[in-house]
C-alpha cells in the first residue's frame, strides 16, 4: 500500500482504510521504517501499534533510539506490550541515573520517554531502578517520568521500599512530585499510616492540604481493643484514656472489651445494627497465654457474626513492641549509678512449648531474663528476696526491673516500689501504642 506524505489530505482516509484492513503483513513497513524509505509520524506508529508483538515492538524502539533526534512522543505509542526482552532492553537502555552524571542534555527527553514503559512493563525487579531515577538529581521531568513509571506499575513494587521512596518524594523541593507521591501513597495497601506517618513541618503548605484530604477520604474502620480488664470486667483508667486519645486521633469508634466483661454494643461502634466498615480487633495481651490461644478466638468469632473483621496479632508479638521494651530496660540500665546485672522482665506464670519459645525468643530480643511473679505471694516478699540478693561490696546494682503488664493488676500493684509504673504509664509504650493504632485502616 503506497502512503501518501505526512501533511498530504490524503494520508489520514489511507491510514483509516490500513487500520481496517482485515488482513495485512507487518513485515514490510517494519524493513521500510528501518531502511529509512517510508516517512514515519505518531499516526502510522498508532496504526502499526495495534499489530505489534513484543519483538517487533523492540525492533522500532532500537531504530528509534538510534535517530539523530528521536521524537520524545514515539515510545509511548509504540510499547503498548508486555514483553521479558523488551523490559531487558528499556533495564540496559536506562541503567543506573547515577552512572550519566552530570546530567547530559540529550538524554533528558530520552529518558523522560522510556522511563514510564519501564514501568508498564511491571517486573518487580525495576521498581528500584524507576526508584533511583525519582530521587537522582535530574531535571523534573525526568524525575516526574520515573515517578509516572512507579505508578503506572504501582502493583507490582516490593510494598515497604516502594512506600520509603514515597514518603522521601513526598518533602520533595518540587510541589508536583509531593503532591503525586502523596496521591500514589494514598493508593497503596495501609496507605492511611503511611500518610500519617509523614512529618507535617517537612511538607510544603500546599502539599500538607493534599495529604489531609487524602487522609479524610480514607475513613479509619472501627477499633474493638480486648485488654484484661481487672475483677468483674472493670477496665483500668489507662486503658480508658488511651481508648478516647485515639477514638479522636482516628475519627472512628474505639470500643474497649474486657475478656470478663460484657461485649460492647454494635450501636457505640457504627451507629447502627450492623457494621458497614470492617471491625479491626486488636488484642492489647503480652503473652501468648490461654487468652490468647482460646478467648480471642471466641471473641473474634463473636464478632464475625456481626459483620466484617480483621484481627491482628496480640500486641507483645509486635517488633516495634519488643523493641520498646529493650529500649525501655537500656533506659532504666543508664539511669543506674553503678553497673547492673541482667535486667529482668516479670511475668505471670505461662506454661506450655509456646510459652517457652517465646519467652526465649523475648529474652533474645530485650537482652533480659524473663521471670514469672506468682499471684500467691501478694506482697512480692519471696520474689524480692530471691531476685535481688543483700548488698555485697563491689557487687553489681540490683538489676532494672519491668513489668509485663500493660495496666494495673495485682502483680503491679503488690510489687509496685519494686517494678514500677506498669507500662502504658510509661511515656514509650504509650506514644507507640498511640502511634501503632492510630496508623491502622
Amino acid at each position: 500500500m503506497l502512503l501518501p506524505v505526512c501533511g498530504h489530505p490524503e494520508r489520514w482516509p489511507a491510514l483509516q482504510r490500513l487500520r481496517r484492513h482485515p488482513a495485512w503483513e507487518l513485515e514490510p513497513w517494519l524493513q521500510a521504517i528501518e531502511a529509512g524509505r517510508l516517512m514515519v509520524d505518531a499516526d502510522l506508529l498508532a496504526v502499526l501499534a495495534e499489530r505489534l508483538d513484543g519483538p517487533a515492538c523492540l525492533r522500532l524502539l532500537r531504530w528509534w533510539a538510534e535517530q539523530p533526534q528521536p521524537d520524545p512522543r514515539w515510545p509511548g505509542v509504540l510499547c503498548r506490550v508486555r514483553d521479558p526482552g523488551l523490559a531487558a532492553w528499556l533495564r540496559r537502555h536506562l541503567a543506573s541515573p547515577e552512572a550519566a552524571m552530570p546530567v547530559p542534555s540529550d538524554r533528558v527527553a530520552e529518558a523522560a520517554a522510556l522511563l514510564p514503559l519501564l514501568g508498564f512493563q511491571r517486573q518487580a525487579e525495576d521498581g528500584a531502578l524507576l526508584a533511583a531515577w525519582a530521587l537522582a538529581p535530574w531535571p523534573v521531568a525526568v524525575r516526574s517520568a520515573a515517578l509516572e513509571g512507579l505508578a503506572v506499575g504501582l502493583a507490582a513494587w516490593p510494598l515497604r521500599p516502594l512506600r520509603r521512596v514515597l514518603q522521601a518524594l513526598a518533602s520533595d523541593l518540587d510541589a508536583g512530585l509531593a503532591a503525586t507521591a502523596i496521591d500514589l501513597l494514598a493508593r497503596l495497601p495501609g496507605g492511611r499510616g503511611a500518610l500519617l506517618a509523614l512529618p507535617p513541618l517537612a511538607l510544603d503548605a500546599a502539599v500538607e492540604q493534599r495529604r489531609q484530604r487524602r487522609l479524610a477520604a480514607l475513613p479509619a474502620a472501627p477499633l474493638l481493643l480486648v485488654v484484661h480488664g481487672r475483677a468483674g470486667g472493670v477496665v483500668p483508667a489507662e486503658l480508658q484514656e488511651l481508648a478516647a486519645e485515639l477514638e479522636q486521633r482516628r475519627r472512628a469508634p474505639v470500643l474497649v472489651q474486657a475478656l470478663t466483661g460484657v461485649a460492647p454494643s454494635l450501636l457505640e461502634a457504627d451507629g447502627s445494627e450492623g457494621l458497614r466498615a470492617p471491625l479491626t480487633l486488636v488484642p492489647l495481651m503480652l503473652l501468648p497465654g490461654g487468652h490468647v490461644r482460646h478467648d480471642i478466638p471466641a471473641i473474634a468469632a463473636h464478632w464475625r457474626l456481626q459483620g466484617p473483621m480483621r484481627r491482628l496479632p496480640f500486641l507483645g508479638a509486635w517488633p516495634a513492641w519488643q523493641r520498646a521494651l529493650a529500649e525501655e530496660l537500656g533506659a532504666l540500665a543508664a539511669r543506674a549509678k553503678a553497673p547492673v546485672s541482667q535486667p529482668l522482665l516479670l511475668h505471670h506464670p505461662l506454661e506450655g512449648p509456646l510459652a517457652r519459645r517465646f519467652l526465649a525468643h523475648l529474652e533474645a530480643c530485650t537482652g533480659a531474663r524473663c521471670v514469672p511473679a506468682s499471684y500467691s505471694d501478694p506482697n512480692g516478699e519471696g520474689l524480692l528476696s530471691s531476685l535481688i540478693p543483700a548488698p555485697i561490696a563491689g557487687a553489681p546494682a540490683p538489676p532494672p526491673l519491668l513489668p509485663l503488664a500493660l495496666a494495673a493488676n495485682r502483680l503491679t500493684d503488690s510489687l509496685a516500689s519494686l517494678v514500677g509504673p506498669p507500662l502504658l504509664q510509661r511515656p514509650r509504650f504509650r506514644q507507640l501504642l498511640l502511634a501503632e493504632l492510630e496508623a491502622l485502616p
